[in-house]
């Protein structure tokens, strides 16, 4: 007996893993969407000019195993030394119950941003965590919850002093001690602005001169100063005092809210979030309630939910890109919630009494490493540090840094002749002896008796983090079981389709996910020496390699640790272009009215000028306006930012023409990489005449949405854009930097490459398809039901589709916001609400999800027209209905039922599970209240314990 042979491909990971329909189910699909093959309905949805010559070929494919084993190869390339260079970047433990239950797990990575708070309590209260941790810290009354990083966040909060304070002052003062990539990313934001940066000795700072100054604490070199006068002077003037802390230092120092800051930011990196070779890390900023309005960023608060019990939700939207789009206090979009939440349970793992412990130790540990250097004749340099000295070592420098690296440590060049040293938690007394051997010094770190060397008047003296939450789950039994509680509260794609539009929330897969942890790509500083990172050499300049390729363009940069700083940094190469032509006077951005909010809002940060373009009926750009503004324009034409394809989820025709009337009239065009999931292997961008993109490797290229962040978006240009693209102070460039590290977040870029490695160019193609076809069949599954917004020629859409809802407001007083609500009943997170047309649905469900789940979710959104037309046909009242109601708590079931619709009805709608059913946490929330009563921090413990019952 022989057996049949198959022709069944287990390890097939582009067809067996990642895409979700079989070949037979998308022989259904087609059936139902009325064509008779893939390639037939790619060809009538996606335009001839536009497709690529030629296929994607990046050789074989590799199958999981022979992945790891290569990526393991790759990452053996990078030499693990201990890094004391510190400059915002330190060594940290990431509790095992941190990495296991939160780093590695779907159920919080997988999140989307918490824009829908039924469905995403547990996350918002973990990021509520953070906020009150930043709170107490600082000594502030408001934080956000988290920013990209602390450059970042040092000139959001330049920009923002600009905004609220009193003083006519043109000019920004920067401490000298400043991080010199804080120094950087400032001047960089400044520049575009008209902001004239002063970096200088705060002795000798003017206060009439400036409109606010930013100090930073401790500073890069390891002095700690008390800022109380310099602020109290600034105040003077009616500036705006900001210093940019260290969060574990703020344990044993005295808090910015106690020098009188107005502003503080930082890194919360040390919180048990690996370096990670520069990221990514949650940055903090925290504020004065006086200035709540004017903050970039999220900010979570306490509001109320349809049973008067605690909720939380995303506070005071109306400052956001995606609403005020130019007037936009920021473009930040994507922050870092995944890492804010690490931060958190760090603080909640080890209470203050912990955090005050580690940062005594690491402190006693310096003064030690200090003592001993100062007794072998070396000058420090400073009397009052926390962890980082530097030594005075003259001719001797070169000497001492290749001792100290061929101990494998890596200490801080600073200038000609002296060496900056960071100590951190994780450094042992063995480490302090091999860095004084370093500098010739034969002594053991023996003496452990208490010794300070941080003045008495530096010395904190207040309370944090008194709140039961940093007290109560101390033990690893409880602390799992809160990590747990929380993440059953919210719905993630380990749950269920996300069908966001213009979000691309696919498969994370867990093999993409596994080297992010790995020691090889964690443990890397970001200001290591290069020879020390050729694993990471070899990733990123492949990658970048093979991103080119898939766009057309010829040069990557993937120093922008989102999709908000592609935007920007696109548009500042675009500038630099501009202005090495000559051209400086080019200032006007053309942007369609449909574009996403952060395009405009990006385009006011680089100093131009919006100019909004009307679309058509269709949805598409109005060529002839278009051509007209570009026209008027003339000679001030800096570029166009386009979305390709449209944000209507159509391929627009008219694109070349579009790219030729901007490069007629002397401008560079900006294609929004938002949606390259439907052009990926079928069309590139930088062949239709686009000169920039950014890409969001969180979408397309697979880096989980993480609740909120991390992200990540490099951006391509055309070969005569490159030498304008963002430069670093450690690896140069003509250009200044967007981010704090040289390469953003590179420690998720593994994930992109493994995706791009498995998958291989017939797979990256196969699902570009497949994500038309499952969002073909949506369409069409549901046509009748609701009308579809926007079309192809053809009457295709492309890898998205905007179901109206407008006309139930109307006949059933029902508004998208309840269709949104009722979903959640269903098991669903909603499509993108009211974006880019109000009172629509935008769904995009991508290619991983199965026939199956496109069912379930298709039968959902039938059952739900069908409840409309009961209540249009006065079978159930305008107010009090299933959708109306909705969602339906645990709560709703076991109360008393005063409702005209039966429990069964309430609770397992067509498309719910019985057996394994969400059940959304808390009643629909109040958004009014939350922001007329703004409480952005723990609530009182009795409403934990009330919640948990």
């Amino acid at each position: 007996m022989s057996f049949t042979p198959t022709d069944y491909l287990p390890y097939d990971f582009a067809n067996r893993r990642h895409i979700g329909p079989s070949p037979a189910e998308m022989a259904q699909m087609l059936e139902v969407i009325g064509v008779e093959s893939l390639d037939q309905l790619i060809d009538e949805t996606v335009p001839k000019e536009i497709r690529q010559a030629e296929p994607l070929d990046f050789g074989k494919a590799k199958s999981e195993r022979e992945l790891l084993h290569h990526m393991r190869k790759v990452a053996g390339k990078n030499k693990v030394y201990t890094s004391l260079i510190g400059q915002g970047y330190y060594g940290t433990v990431t509790p095992p119950a941190i990495q296991r239950n939160i780093l590695e797990n779907p159920a919080w990575y997988t999140a989307y941003t918490p824009y829908q708070p039924e469905i995403s309590q547990g996350r918002l209260e973990a990021l509520i965590n953070f906020q009150t941790m930043i709170i107490d810290l600082t000594g502030l009354d408001i934080a956000n919850a988290s920013l990209l990083d602390e450059a970042t966040a040092c000139a959001e909060a330049m920009v923002m002093a600009q905004r609220v304070a009193k003083s006519k002052a043109g000019a920004f003062f920067v401490d000298h001690h400043c991080h010199p990539q804080n120094i950087a990313v400032m001047q960089t934001r400044a520049a575009p602005l008209g902001i004239k940066v002063i970096v200088g000795d705060p002795a000798d700072m003017d206060p009439e001169a400036v409109f606010g100054a930013v100090f930073q604490y401790p500073g890069t070199y390891g002095a700690v100063h008390d800022f109380s006068d310099p602020i109290a002077a600034l105040h003077g003037a009616k500036a705006i005092g900001i210093i940019c802390a260290d969060p574990l230092a703020l344990t044993l120092l005295k808090e910015p809210g106690a020098m009188g800051a107005d502003i503080a930011v930082g890194s919360t990196q040390r919180f048990g979030v690996p370096v990670g070779y520069g990221g990514p890390h949650a940055a903090y900023f925290a504020c004065k309630d006086a200035y709540k309005r004017n903050m970039p960023g999220r900010i979570v608060g306490v509001s109320i939910d349809s049973h008067g019990h605690q909720a939380y939700r995303l506070s005071l939207q109306t400052r956001e890109q995606h609403i005020r789009r130019e007037k936009a206090t920021s473009n930040v979009c994507t922050a870092q919630a995944l890492l804010a939440v690490m931060a958190s349970f760090y603080g909640v793992f080890h209470g203050p009494e912990g955090l005050k412990a580690i940062a005594q130790r690491i402190h006693r540990k310096t003064v030690r490493l200090a003592k001993g250097l100062e007794e072998a004749g070396f000058d420090i340099g400073t009397g009052a540090f926390f962890d980082t000295i530097t030594v005075k070592v003259g001719k001797d420098q070169a000497k001492i840094m290749q001792a100290a690296v061929d101990r494998q440590i890596n200490l801080r060049r600073v200038g000609d002749d002296r060496i900056g040293i960071s100590l951190d938690e994780t450094t042992r007394p063995k480490r302090v002896e091999k860095v004084w051997e370093a500098f010739g010094i034969k002594r053991k770190d023996r003496n452990f008796d208490p010794e300070y060397r941080v003045p008495d008047e530096l010395h904190r003296t207040s309370d944090y983090l008194t709140h039961p939450v940093f007290h109560m789950n101390r033990a690893e039994t409880e602390m799992m079981r809160y990590m747990r509680r929380l993440a059953d509260r919210d719905l993630a794609l380990d749950r269920a389709m996300i069908p966001l539009g213009s979000c691309t929330m696919k498969l994370n897969a867990a093999v993409e996910m596994m080297p992010v942890s790995w020691r090889e790509f964690s443990l890397v500083h970001p200001f290591a020496p290069r020879d020390q990172t050729e694993g990471y050499q070899e990733l990123i300049t492949d990658l970048s390699a093979k991103l080119c390729e898939i766009t057309g363009y010829d040069a990557m940069s993937m120093q922008p640790n989102s999709g908000a700083q592609g935007e920007y940094a696109g548009l500042l190469t675009i500038a630099a272009y501009h202005r090495a032509n000559g051209d400086d006077q080019r200032k006007v951005c053309l942007i369609p009215v449909n574009a996403h909010g952060t395009n405009p809002a990006s385009a006011q940060m680089c100093g131009m000028e919006v100019v909004v373009v009307k679309c058509t009926e269709r949805g598409d750009i109005d060529t002839e306006d278009f051509r007209a503004k570009a026209a008027a324009a003339g000679d001030t034409l800096a570029a166009c930012m386009i979305t390709y394809p449209s944000t209507h989820g159509v391929f627009e025709e008219t694109v070349r023409e579009v790219c030729e009337i901007t490069h007629e009239f002397g401008g560079q065009v900006y294609l929004d990489g938002a949606n390259l999931n439907a052009m990926v292997g079928l069309s590139k961008p930088g062949e239709i005449g686009s000169d920039v993109s950014h890409l969001n490797l969180h979408k397309t290229f697979c880096i989980p949405h993480g609740g909120g962040g991390p992200g990540m978006g490099p951006i391509g240009v055309k070969a005569h854009l490159a030498k304008h693209l963002p430069g670093h102070p450690q690896t140069g460039g003509e250009q200044g930097p967007v981010s704090a590290a040289p390469y953003g977040s590179p420690s998720i870029l593994p994930i992109s490459w493994a995706y791009i490695l498995l998958m291989g160019g017939a797979g990256l193609t196969q699902a570009t398809r497949v994500a038309i076809l499952n969002a073909n069949y949506i369409a069409k599954r549901l046509e009748g039901a609701y009308d579809v917004l926007y079309k192809g020629t053809r009457g295709h859409v492309a890898h998205e589709c905007i179901l109206d809802t407008r006309p139930y407001a109307d006949s059933a007083h029902v508004n998208v916001d309840d269709i949104a609500k009722r979903l959640m009943d269903c098991g669903f997170h909603a499509p993108t609400m009211s974006w880019p047309v109000a009172g629509t649905l935008m769904v995009e469900p991508t290619e991983s999800e199965t026939k199956a789940e496109l069912d379930r979710f298709c039968d959902a959104m039938l059952a739900i027209r069908a409840e409309i037309a009961k209540i249009e046909a006065g079978d159930w009242p305008q107010d009090n209905n299933p959708l109306k109601r909705a969602p339906h708590t645990m709560q709703d079931l076991v109360s008393d039922w005063d409702r005209p619709y039966s429990r069964e009805e309430a609770c397992f709608p067509p498309g719910s599970f019985r057996v394994d059913k969400y059940w959304a946490p808390v009643g629909r929330v109040d958004n009014v209240y939350g922001d007329r009563h703004l409480v952005c921090t723990c609530p009182p413990l009795e409403d934990y314990l009330n919640a948990a019952e």
